[in-house]
């Protein structure tokens, strides 16, 4: 027996918030890099390009993942991954991108300029970021969407991003050390790189089938704990997540000489308390006589095998 709740209002709004938050903040940004001339403020600017195109592919796939199933009876959930993929080798790229910036104004380094303008116009661009980062990291959350929860943190790396830059240039403006500018973009470089290899590797888990988190596991593991209290017993489980949505399969074996009325009665009521506690999961199970020598043998629980 097969059901699935359904999911939640569609997600493309705020990926439409995170576009129009890109585009607000590669002007501002512009601007900034434009008065002051800072390689950390250019390579700032970069990276809010790069959140634009992430934002836009964001937007593409959480409408394909939304799309309801049709001849792909499991929907289009991976569709998240491919985004959340794409989105950690836009932060990768720039990230080179910056490095090179960098290094180049290292060997030829160059005054700025309207630095105290500059970095007030960055500052409200770096708020901008912060704001619509927090709307999307709550509502990936909510909803168990990878690409919500990627984007967020894209904007997040972002948003220290222009904090380690607004630092580094306030601190040319104080001494006078024209190095520091580059060296400050190279830091900001390296750590984004972590954060792109991060999306990048979560993103590779969910296209191979990964189980879901421990966490949920245990959740699933304690309701069947109840169950087995009171005489039924579970194999053959297995979960997977796909995106905003989660599969499971499992056997529930009960007395054989339960008619198949009840024992279909029974594996609601558990299916039911399951997609309580995890309302984004899709659960089929197969109902087996306790006394199935093949039952007994297949015990292949995989509520550990994470």
């Amino acid at each position: 027996m097969t059901k699935t709740k359904g999911l939640p209002r569609p997600l493309t709004h705020y990926a439409w918030l995170s576009i129009a938050t890109a585009i607000a903040t590669i002007g501002l940004k512009g601007v900034a890099w434009k008065m002051t001339g800072s390689v950390g403020l250019l390579s700032d600017a970069i990276e809010s390009v790069v959140n634009l195109a992430g934002a836009l592919m964001a937007l593409w796939m959480l409408t394909l993942a939304a799309l309801p199933a049709d001849e792909n009876a499991y929907g289009h959930g991976k569709a998240e991954y491919f985004s959340s993929a794409f989105e950690g080798f836009l932060i990768l790229l720039a990230a080179a991108s910056i490095a090179y910036t960098a290094v180049e104004r290292m060997l030829t380094p160059q005054p700025l300029e309207e630095i105290g303008l500059g970095l007030l116009v960055s500052t409200v661009a770096s708020i901008l970021n912060f704001v619509t980062a927090r709307i999307l990291l709550r509502a990936g959350r909510q909803h168990n969407s990878i690409t919500l929860e990627a984007d967020a943190h894209h904007l997040l790396t972002d948003v220290w991003t222009s904090v380690g830059v607004i630092f580094g240039v306030g601190l040319v403006y104080l001494t006078g050390w024209f190095w520091v500018d580059p060296i400050v973009a190279l830091l900001v470089a390296a750590n984004i790189v972590w954060t792109g290899y991060q999306l990048m590797s979560r993103s590779a888990a969910g296209l191979m089938d990964v189980s879901l988190p421990t966490e949920e596991l245990k959740k699933i593991e304690s309701l069947l704990a109840g169950y087995r209290e009171q005489g039924l017993d579970f194999h053959a489980l297995r979960t997977r997540q796909a995106g905003g949505r989660a599969f499971m399969t499992m056997h529930i074996l009960v007395p054989g000489r339960w008619t198949v009325q009840y024992g279909h009665d029974w594996a609601e009521r558990i299916e039911n308390d399951i997609r309580t506690a995890l309302p984004f999961i899709h659960i089929t199970t197969h109902v087996e006589p306790l006394e199935d020598p093949a039952s007994m043998n297949d015990q292949t629980l995989d509520i550990s095998d994470h």
